[in-house]
């Protein structure tokens, strides 16, 4: 063998074990000490993981997980819609009229900033039912739904015998909605969301002290995320639970 090839092999010799001392060293620190590098990862698979483990909770009564009553109303292309439509689907569910000068408007411009996250999917859907059904006729809701753009085939507005429709806000939901001529507009509600899950039950998240929220406030939006009485918006988290029951 030549000398030529002999400093080859001790140049490659010199070389691994320079590598050695340099950098074996600091990969033994760096696994005693907990690698920085996996440490982030799996803090970042931590959180992601909390995120969709969320648990979203059965509103009960009487240790009975509430269900969406049955119901049968009109909707805005003079269709009848019932609860069984939307079985399979994540839904949320409000009452409002259309010609309401207060809260309606910002709940339903916060709802079509909902529907776009979830625009396309098949399994999502907005019941909307009027609390003014005299007025609120099916040419009425179309107009109203055109007017706010939108096109989601699961969002329904719909209307019916106005007795039906608040004994289900009042007694089915425990919504409050009511006629009262003293009142802007003439009728008092909530200005709450309603989550359903795709089995017809009402879901929600806890409160930082471990109750239920039950429903979601549906008049402030992200953008403002608190109003100047100190009001919370919920719409962001509203989003993320129906995520997790899309994916449930």
């Amino acid at each position: 063998m030549s000398k030529k090839t002999n400093y080859s092999y001790i140049g490659v010799s010199f070389i691994i074990l320079v590598f050695g001392i340099i950098f074996i060293p600091r990969i033994i620190d760096r696994i005693s000490n907990d690698d920085i590098s996996r440490q982030e990862s799996r803090t970042d698979f931590a959180d992601n993981n909390k995120t969709e483990s969320t648990d979203l909770i059965f509103i009960e009564n009487n240790g009975e997980k509430r269900k969406v009553p049955t119901f049968s109303f009109t909707n805005q292309d003079g269709k009848t819609i019932t609860n069984q439509d939307y079985i399979g689907k994540v839904y949320l569910v409000e009452f409002f009229f259309t010609t309401c000068p207060t809260i309606c408007p910002k709940m339903n411009a916060n709802l079509v900033q909902i529907e776009s996250t979830f625009q396309g999917l098949d399994n999502f859907g907005v019941a909307s039912f009027t609390i003014n059904p005299e007025y609120d006729t099916p040419e009425i809701l179309k107009n109203y739904a055109e007017h706010y753009g939108i096109s989601n085939p699961n969002w329904h507005f719909l209307t019916g015998e106005q007795e039906d429709i608040y004994k289900l806000a009042n007694e089915g939901f425990y919504i409050y909605t009511a006629e009262n001529k003293d009142v802007e507009g003439g009728f008092e509600h909530s200005g709450n969301f309603a989550l359903i899950d795709k089995n017809g039950f009402i879901r929600s998240r806890k409160d930082e002290f471990g109750n239920p929220i039950i429903y979601y406030r549906g008049i402030v939006s992200e953008e403002e995320r608190v109003t100047d009485e100190g009001v919370k918006e919920q719409i962001s988290a509203l989003k993320e639970d129906i995520k997790i029951l899309l994916n449930e």
